[in-house]
């Protein structure tokens, strides 16, 4: 099998108005975005879903916009991994609103990011393997923030769970997951945030936590690793979440060139017209 249909790359969201300019062109229309987006990806997380559970309707219109090969990951709505007591019925109206993603074949899994404070407990790996059984049958990956979590077993639980291990690189600061790449299912997932550790936990005006533009070097660093997570898995997701002023699409372009992976994707109706 090619690299290129085992390692999928893409950005995490991909409407952001700084990124006009950096990656869209300046007078390229906003319904088409998803479009243009899908010239360079074939894969996209969909990320604006942590903070409003998006309509079904919302979800239909981007599988009716790109080609059956190109595909999604959904973010899950934060009172889902952040509200110990999060309603069911949130639950359900997620699972609704990600039916044509489903139904079209087009969903490669489901991201439960849980939050810095959410450390390995008894309590909480129940609190996980509770919410991944809320939504079988879905691909289904657990990000962790606190590097508690990353140890034998924990990752043998997952393993027997069916949850897949979101692998992350993110500012080297005490109590942070360290970059380590590791598979639990038989796919991979590997989450790039950026190192800002100046912004990390208290931002400065003008900036965010996710404003780092990554190095060719530093990119390297996971070129063994990705490549590793492919090997073991039938397809790792590489997601760029560096999205402040457009580095997270140029970072995922630096990777792909760095795989070998073809940069241009054929767009189903051809160039875009800019009018």
């Amino acid at each position: 099998m090619d690299i290129a249909d085992k390692i999928k790359i893409g950005t995490s969201g991909f409407s952001f108005k700084d990124w006009r300019g950096p990656f869209y062109p300046p007078a390229l229309k906003q319904d088409y975005l998803l479009e243009y987006y899908a010239g360079f990806f074939d894969v996209v997380e969909i990320n604006a879903s942590y903070y409003r559970i998006p309509t079904a309707e919302s979800l239909a219109d981007m599988v009716r916009r790109t080609d059956p090969d190109f595909r999604f990951t959904v973010k899950l709505h934060r009172s889902m991994t952040h509200d110990l007591d999060a309603a069911l019925a949130t639950f359900r109206k997620f699972e609704e609103a990600i039916t044509p993603l489903a139904e079209n074949n087009r969903l490669d899994g489901l991201l439960a990011q849980f939050p810095a404070g959410f450390k390995f407990t008894a309590d909480n790996l129940c609190r996980v393997l509770w919410t991944r059984e809320e939504l079988k049958p879905y691909p289904f990956f657990a990000e962790f923030r606190d590097s508690s979590w990353l140890c034998p077993e924990v990752l043998d639980i997952m393993r027997s769970a069916g949850i897949g291990w979101c692998s992350v690189d993110e500012p080297q600061i005490a109590g942070l997951l360290p970059p380590a790449a590791e598979a639990t299912t038989k796919a991979g997932y590997v989450r790039f945030h950026g190192r800002n550790d100046i912004d990390w936990y208290n931002p400065r005006e003008g900036s965010d936590r996710y404003n780092y533009d990554y190095s060719q070097r530093e990119l390297a660093e996971w070129i063994p690793k990705i490549k590793s997570l492919a090997q073991k898995t039938g397809r790792t997701h590489v997601f760029f979440n560096n999205c402040h002023l457009g580095n997270a699409p140029k970072n995922a372009k630096m990777m792909k060139d760095m795989l070998g992976i073809p940069l241009i994707r054929k767009r189903r109706r051809g160039e875009l017209s800019l009018d």
